[in-house]
């Protein structure tokens, strides 16, 4: 079983997920499934098997979070010196090159991964061009939209 890096808000937000899942989409479901059941003929019955199949996907997603837990590498590079490198973990503001746009990004776990609110997976083109790079470095990566090039503006441990 290999550990995988997460952060401590993606571990968090892991348990808040699962709790809302076990607390409130759980019971939900079991009680359309009840109702459905009381509507009669189920081989019919459309409410029923939807019920069946949203039952099926939250309890598919409860393993599959209880499993990230289990394997959950927690990295909190607040308690790390900051030497300046980038690493998992790490908040990396950069300058597109060609745009003249800086953005900020957070270097993230797998499940923890959203470009669209600027956290980017470690293993992904861009995370990979990043890691270990530091301020002023110039990093290019080929992305599913052509090459990019980036220059490192500031790195912290946020």
């Amino acid at each position: 079983m290999e550990k995988e890096p997460i952060t401590v808000q993606g571990l968090k937000k892991l348990h808040e997920e699962l709790e809302d899942l076990k607390n409130n989409q759980r019971p939900k479901v079991v009680a359309a499934i009840a109702e459905a059941r009381g509507h009669g003929d189920l081989k019919e019955n459309a409410e029923y098997h939807a019920a069946k199949e949203q039952q099926g996907h939250i309890e598919g997603r409860i393993q599959e979070i209880n499993d990230v837990i289990a394997r959950a590498n927690v990295i909190d590079v607040t308690k790390i010196d900051n030497t300046g490198k980038i690493i998992f973990g790490s908040t990396v503001t950069v300058k597109d090159l060609e745009k003249k746009i800086k953005t900020t990004f957070k270097i993230v776990g797998k499940d923890e991964a959203n470009i669209n609110k600027n956290l980017i997976y470690f293993k992904s083109p861009m995370g990979k061009a990043l890691i270990g790079k530091q301020n002023n470095d110039l990093i290019n990566f080929m992305s599913p939209s052509g090459e990019k090039n980036f220059e490192v503006i500031n790195v912290e441990y946020i």
